[in-house]
């Protein structure tokens, strides 16, 4: 009987592996086809695997200055909003007092609002504060990070928080004994222990970062300043969608988090574990 059912529970843990792997299958066997071959039969094999549509949609894309863009836009923001977010929860963290709680509080309830409520506020704000202050919001890269470390601060300053409290305050009581400034207290004793959370952060705002469309659609015009998932829409035009160099261009979007996904998957579950239950 026992046997039976772990049978029957692979057999179905099977089929939805198959079925969320599926749109991957989709994407990678099309993006070898010709478009009269990918109209002929969306699930079948390409005859030739080749890598021309590759070529044509990476010269397309102008896939290397993309790369560049969002590889810029994704390490800054990242490396910002972890120093930021992780300073930010150890100080409320240790910080016992109604103020702390409130913008604590704040933080979290700033998860519950979708960005779409946002988007039109965020765009005249942006632009008052170029017109007033000059300073650069829209059409930069710059402007872009600024906007992302926002979005983005909050899930980090809750992961990095609940993992905070879970370190023992001893640790930071010897080295202040010892005479460690706090700075001193943070990034020598504090910091190194927050690894794993660190690295679930960094995954998590990787993902969100190089993926999204939404806000660099919003923020970027010039097309030099283009990221990946911009230059990708190059492919669905008004009345005609390349849809094998589209295959292409989303794999091309696709293979770099992934590979920065596998390298530092092992640390996801510890962290998230730790830092939201603890």
């Amino acid at each position: 009987m026992k046997k039976s059912y772990k049978i029957i529970k692979e057999l179905l843990l099977l089929i939805a592996a198959l079925f969320f792997l599926s749109p991957i299958y989709i994407i990678i066997v099309n993006s070898f086809k010709d478009r009269q071959e990918l109209y002929e039969n969306v699930l079948a094999l390409p005859k030739e695997f080749s890598f021309q549509y590759y070529v044509e949609a990476m010269e397309k894309m102008n896939f290397l200055n993309a790369l560049a863009n969002s590889l810029y836009i994704t390490i800054i923001s990242v490396l910002i909003i972890v120093v930021l977010s992780s300073m930010t929860a150890w100080m409320l963290a240790r910080t016992d007092n109604t103020l702390s709680k409130i913008i604590f509080m704040i933080f979290i309830a700033t998860m519950l609002i979708p960005f779409q409520t946002l988007m039109m506020p965020l765009m005249q704000f942006m632009s008052t504060i170029t017109n007033t202050l000059h300073i650069p919001m829209i059409n930069t890269r710059e402007g872009l990070i600024f906007m992302h470390i926002g979005f983005s601060s909050s899930i980090s300053v809750f992961l990095y928080h609940g993992f905070v409290k879970s370190i023992p305050i001893t640790l930071e009581e010897a080295a202040t004994i010892d005479g460690a400034s706090k700075f001193g207290v943070f990034w020598r004793i504090i910091f190194p222990i927050l690894k794993p959370i660190t690295v679930t952060v960094m995954i998590l705002n990787v993902i969100n970062i190089w993926n999204d469309y939404l806000l660099p659609s919003l923020t970027l015009t010039d097309k030099g300043l283009r990221t990946i998932p911009l230059s990708t829409f190059y492919f669905f035009g008004e009345f005609t969608i390349q849809w094998n160099l589209a295959m292409a261009g989303l794999m091309l979007t696709i293979i770099p988090v992934v590979i920065f996904y596998v390298l530092a998957q092992k640390h996801i579950i510890k962290g998230i574990g730790e830092g939201a239950v603890k």
